[in-house]
């Protein structure tokens, strides 16, 4: 099931009303769904890799700790920072600025900044182990048959 963008994000509490949170794909509603948002958001950096590995490790340990508490909204939530963590430092190391598209809408030339593409590679080992997890993806079947 699609994420619901039309719920009332600003008052739902997820971790008590698991029911409401969907998957969806990729990192819909990274920034929207708390209080998982505010846990985890201050630790997501990817400016070096220096600093990737530490704010990596870091949600990797919150994803752990989501995990021994059968919190599967956090433990997707986690999920998707590592993998927002993967994507943006990947359109930093792709485009400088991190800027795609230039002023007329089309499609810059690449470049290639290799500390980025480092940061983007720590982030995406994290991203990989919980993605695979044989616990993550029982719970996310379990999760959608459940609630959509």
């Amino acid at each position: 099931m699609a994420f619901d963008y039309d719920l009332d994000f600003e008052k739902i509490d997820f971790r008590e009303q698991p029911e409401l949170y969907r998957v969806g794909r990729g990192e819909q509603g990274v920034l929207l769904v708390e209080p998982y948002k505010s846990e985890i958001l201050p630790y997501w950096r990817f400016k070096s890799p220096e600093i990737a590995s530490e704010s990596s490790e870091k949600i990797y340990q919150l994803y752990q700790d989501y995990k021994k508490q059968d919190d599967f909204v956090g433990m997707d939530m986690a999920r998707k920072f590592l993998q927002m963590g993967y994507t943006r430092a990947r359109r930093y190391a792709n485009y400088k600025g991190g800027r795609k598209y230039n002023e007329n809408g089309e499609i810059k030339e690449r470049t290639i900044d290799p500390v980025k593409a480092e940061s983007a590679a720590i982030f995406e080992v994290k991203w990989k182990l919980v993605r695979e997890d044989v616990d993550y993806l029982a719970l996310k079947k379990v999760h959608q048959k459940k609630y959509g």
